[in-house]
């Protein structure tokens, strides 16, 4: 991780050659380059930059600046550009030189807007400090909350705010964040606990006698011993002890934030995403306000529409007395934001008017971070929300007749394979009503996934990679658990609401997801789920239903999508699925727009009323020697393949002869007059001959 030292930020690591003399007339000819910027500042209704930025500023960034702008309640703060982390990695880790000068700048605006001072003994301020990449990346970067705390500041904190209970959970979770991701305090592979937590778990233990006691009702004394503690990890875990500079801090954090750029979840997520590496990221330096406060004070995440199903109802969770990462890592539960009306009148009906005014400006759906301090509500990000495929159809859809986007707009906006996620299968019902039903969480992630029950993200992977189906069991996840996520069918945790770090990535990767299924205890000594009576052990079978939030013991049969009932089975009347008509709505659209003709390759009757149910227009390539595989037919295959004689050869051709007539009937049936290209036989011969010994002799015995 990189640190502020002042060689880094002042002084050029490379040597200076001596610029060549030049005449006059040379002289007349060089231009004057425009001086870089590198951070741009915004606040109270001003902002330096705007939402059109995003390959600047990041996406967290250039929207802070948009919000800013639209007269939106954004905290004062900059951004540092993604030029600096291109310049940070291409030049040994260190600083363009003028960054020193433009960040005391921008703090110093933000000092002047706030009436705060940053590291100053009688009105400190405190900053958090975030990434923000072009492209959303939820949860694969870092983010340090409550900086510039220290010992002296604590104090100064509780003094002032009359809240000594705040002020020390405030630097204890400043500790942990910075000793993580600056400090590089953190759980080492095969681990299955945080380190920082496990000094919370211990001190639960020693004075409520159980681990899971609520984090809000630890004491002032529990928390100075904590931040005691934390300090005393830090130390052990690095040699150093925990800085009490504020500007160490900040500098810290900042190179901590552009190092995270390259950490291996990062890399994982832009590889799968195709997001370039040579981007970079944007640092976005923000006043702090607080939702661990009191009663009074809050902290959420919301999306203007359901992230899920598309259905037009603000969707989001909340928590009294926490602080972002709370809700977003999943280490609490949080409300349904419905219950923000009841809770926090005045904070909920300002929140409903920032998620009209964000939805008519983007003209999509969005997922907004928020903060209630002390009744005051804040916006503490806005981006395109992540969204599954039923969602993306049926919110570009509604937004075509709502007329916030045109036709073109809708078809252009849905990512061509999350159209897959509307044709993945769901459980039976029958089936599932059969089953044994042993939990109910947050249905976060559609669809229905089936496999064997792992605990760990690494297990995941191999079992992954030797074929078999696996279900991810999580206390909650972690970012470091994203490629177990890629590799699993489904994903189950027993914390988290349905905008928890699990509950996000599933949406994204089109995951099956029941996320705070808080009557299921998952013990990763063990290896074990326990809910209701049953255990499961690594290993035993699990079902997970995404859209009803149910968990089953055992394997569960599936059901085609209803797209695939309504095209191909015929089991579903069309008016009876919305799903159907949305996706109808949006293919017809398609056709309007489109350039290009689509045939599809298909070999059998079958395969070829799929393609056409689903509106191929023919057959790129019909393969002859496909129709072969199935049955008896490989067995007539074979025998003319090693026929020794031309007769041998005429008898078993007399045999494939009936097989391949009745399929080109069904073939041309299907077409309904639509065109096919036909491929002759073609067999590679090690697609039809055995390969191990035991077929082999089989082969020879019927022959």
């Amino acid at each position: 991780m990189a640190t502020r030292r002042k060689s880094t930020v002042r002084k050029s690591t490379r040597r200076r050659s001596k610029r060549p003399k030049l005449h006059a007339s040379s002289r007349a000819r060089v231009k004057k380059t425009k001086k870089p910027r590198y951070v741009y500042y915004f606040g109270d209704g001003h902002a330096d930059g705007s939402g059109g930025m995003k390959s600047l500023l990041g996406g967290k960034g250039a929207n802070l600046h948009e919000m800013t702008r639209i007269g939106l309640p954004v905290p004062p703060g900059f951004t540092i550009t993604t030029e600096v982390c291109t310049h940070f990695y291409a030049n040994n880790r260190t600083y363009p030189r003028q960054l020193e000068a433009e960040v005391a700048a921008a703090l110093a605006k933000v000092e002047k807007s706030v009436g705060k001072k940053f590291g100053d003994e009688e009105r400190p301020l405190l900053v958090s400090v975030r990434s923000g990449a072009r492209d959303s990346m939820p949860g694969m970067m870092d983010t340090i909350l409550n900086l510039g705390m220290n010992d002296d500041v604590v104090e100064i904190v509780a003094k002032k705010t009359n809240n000594a209970r705040f002020a020390w959970d405030s630097y204890r979770r400043f500790l942990q964040m910075y000793g993580d991701v600056v400090m590089g305090v953190q759980k080492r592979p095969g681990e299955d606990h945080e380190p920082f937590e496990t000094v919370i778990e211990r001190l639960k233990d020693e004075r409520y006698g159980k681990h899971d006691f609520p984090d809000v009702r630890l004491t002032v004394a529990d928390l100075k011993e904590l931040v005691q503690r934390f300090k005393a990890l830090i130390k052990e875990h690095t040699g150093k002890s925990f800085p009490q500079d504020p500007q160490a801090q900040l500098w810290g954090a900042i190179g901590a934030v552009f190092g995270s750029w390259m950490n291996d979840r990062a890399m994982v997520y832009r590889r799968k995403y195709g997001i370039p590496h040579d981007w970079g990221t944007a640092v976005n330096v923000q006043t702090m306000v607080f939702g661990n406060m009191g009663e009074t004070s809050a902290t959420g995440v919301a999306f203007t529409r359901d992230p899920a199903t598309g259905e037009e109802v603000f969707y989001g969770e909340y928590l009294i007395n926490a602080q972002g990462e709370d809700v977003v890592a999943g280490v609490r539960t949080p409300h349904p934001i419905a219950d923000l009306a009841k809770e926090m009148p005045a904070a909920h009906k300002e929140l409903m008017k920032v998620r009209a005014i964000l939805e008519r400006h983007f003209r999509d759906m969005q997922d907004l971070e928020f903060t209630v301090e002390e009744n005051r509500l804040y916006i503490l990000q806005t981006r395109n929300g992540k969204r599954t495929g039923h969602a993306a159809v049926r919110i570009a859809v509604d937004m075509v007749g709502e007329k916030l986007i045109t036709k073109k707009d809708a078809v252009r906006r849905i990512p061509a394979d999350s159209l897959a996620h509307l044709l993945a299968p769901v459980f039976d019902r029958q089936s599932a009503k059969q089953a044994k039903k042993i939990g109910t969480g947050l249905a976060a992630g559609p669809g229905a996934a089936c496999g064997r029950v792992v605990f760990n993200a690494e297990e995941a992977v191999v079992r992954s990679e030797k074929g078999e189906k696996v279900v991810l069991a999580r206390i909650e996840t972690s970012p470091e658990d994203l490629r177990g996520m890629i590799a699993a069918e489904g994903i189950l945790t027993s914390r988290g609401g349905v905008s928890s770090h699990a509950a996000l990535v599933a949406r994204q990767m089109g995951k099956v997801c029941v996320c705070g299924a808080t009557g299921i205890q998952i013990d990763y000594q063990k290896r074990t789920l326990s809910a209701n009576g049953t255990t499961l052990n690594r290993g035993d079978y699990i079902s997970i239903d995404g859209t009803a939030g149910e968990v089953f013991a055992g394997e569960v049969a599936t059901a085609p999508s209803e797209i695939v009932q309504v095209l191909i089975d015929r089991s579903l009347d069309p008016k009876k699925s919305v799903t159907y008509q949305e996706y109808a709505k949006l293919m017809k659209w398609t056709d309007e727009f489109r350039s290009l003709g689509v045939r599809t390759n298909a070999d059998t009757p079958e395969q070829v009323a799929n393609a056409v149910a689903f509106g191929a227009e023919g057959i790129g390539l019909c393969r002859t020697e496909h129709m072969f595989f199935e049955g008896n037919r490989i067995d007539a295959m074979r025998e003319m393949i090693l026929a020794g004689t031309k007769d041998e050869r005429a008898r078993a051709l007399a045999k494939l002869l009936p097989y391949q007539r009745d399929d080109f009937i069904g073939i041309f049936k299907a077409l309904k007059g639509l065109p096919a290209t036909i491929r002759f036989l073609d067999p590679p011969l090690h697609e039809f001959l055995p390969n191990d010994h035991a077929q082999q002799n089989e082969l020879a015995n019927k022959l």
